[in-house]
């Protein structure tokens, strides 16, 4: 573990998840109590889709931006909103230069699979028609996010394509949440890792599913063809449960033709960039805005 990560390890909330509601005031107090971040040199907007229902969204527009990312947050489903997010959306939009939609989905269980994934298609198909108005270029649009967010992105990505839907130029995956199965190595062992391991992955799986049977537009993992997909980046954490299956993912992606950069950072845990003090989250904050950068970049 990295030494500078290791020393908040106690600090971190001893949440399961099998009670939402607490998990999500835990949450809440735990984001509240980060550093703001600077947005300064950044228009900030909050804005509604309009769909069924109607979908929140933040908008983070830096100085001459180019292109846009729809961005959807962490929190296994279950947790998390515009604000909860604010310090991860406004430092990638200041650290790509690009335009940062967040998007406030609905919840579970109270809204089980597919209504984030409606909600997340939603805004991408706003984005796209309202390309113009948002000064920015329809061909420039990625989508990404962490963890429960990152599994949204490769959703969305996964039914753009199957419905020709609106083009999406990059996934941007962060610590993806992929794979309701929890077969692989790291799935099955990292039973007591920090922040996040099997039995509250499990749960959160329980709570997006519902009563629903596991589709590869909720798990992404299950999709037999993954060949016209965006180029992507995947960034994967040592010690989370979710580590071996986005680098499955990775690699089935570069076998079906798609463009990949993988990178597997040593010493981290499951949401560990969000704390700023550690050298290792300065460097995948920056390269996560670098990806997304290059990506939309002319």
């Amino acid at each position: 573990m990295d030494p500078e990560l290791e020393v908040f390890i106690p600090f971190l909330p001893k949440d399961d998840w099998t009670d939402p509601v607490a998990a999500r005031k835990s949450y809440a107090e735990l984001a509240a109590a980060r550093q703001a971040p600077d947005t300064a040199g950044m228009e900030i907007e909050d804005r509604t889709v309009p769909a069924d229902p109607d979908v929140p969204v933040r908008i983070y527009r830096p100085h001459q931006a180019q292109g846009a990312v729809v961005w959807l947050h962490g929190g296994g489903w279950v947790m998390g909103n515009l604000d909860t997010e604010h310090p991860w959306a406004a430092r990638l939009a200041a650290g790509s230069g690009a335009v940062v939609i967040s998007v406030d989905y609905r919840l579970s269980p109270e809204h089980p699979f597919p209504a984030a994934l409606d909600d997340a298609y939603a805004v991408l198909t706003w984005t796209a028609e309202h390309a113009a108005e948002l000064a920015i270029d329809p061909a420039r649009i990625a989508v990404g996010g962490h963890s429960a967010g990152a599994g949204l992105a490769a959703a969305v990505a996964l039914r753009a394509r199957d419905q020709q839907g609106p083009p999406i130029r990059f996934q941007l995956l962060n610590e993806a949440g992929l794979d309701d199965r929890q077969e692989t190595w790291s799935a099955r062992n990292f039973t007591d890792t920090p922040w996040m391991y099997r039995d509250k992955i499990s749960a959160s799986w329980r709570h997006y599913l519902g009563s629903a049977p596991a589709s590869p537009y909720a798990a992404p993992a299950r999709a037999a063809d993954l060949s016209g997909l965006p180029p992507a980046y995947i960034a994967t954490a040592e010690f989370d449960p979710n580590r071996d299956e986005d680098i499955a993912y990775a690699l089935r992606l570069l076998q079906a033709g798609v463009s990949v950069e993988l990178h597997q950072w040593p010493g981290t845990f499951h949401g560990s960039q969000a704390i700023l003090s550690a050298e290792v989250s300065q460097r995948q904050g920056a390269e996560l805005g670098a990806a997304l950068r290059r990506a939309l970049a002319e």
